[in-house]
């Protein structure tokens, strides 16, 4: 009887541990997204503004 108990848990274990690890990854890929995106928007702002920065010399020059 303690056999089938214990063999019970253990798959009830399982099942709950899957459900557990697929909402960590998704947890996981969500925090990746939004820190490549913190990445790509500081990147792309100090680009812009040294781009910013050389066109605005260039046209002082030309003027």
């Amino acid at each position: 009887m303690l056999e089938l108990f214990v063999k019970i848990q253990n798959i009830i274990a399982g099942r709950k541990a899957d459900i557990d690890e697929r909402g960590a990854t998704a947890v996981e890929y969500a925090l990746m997204v939004a820190l490549i995106a913190v990445v790509v928007i500081g990147g792309v702002t100090l680009l812009g503004t040294n781009a910013s920065k050389k066109f605005n010399s260039a046209a002082v020059a030309i003027h």
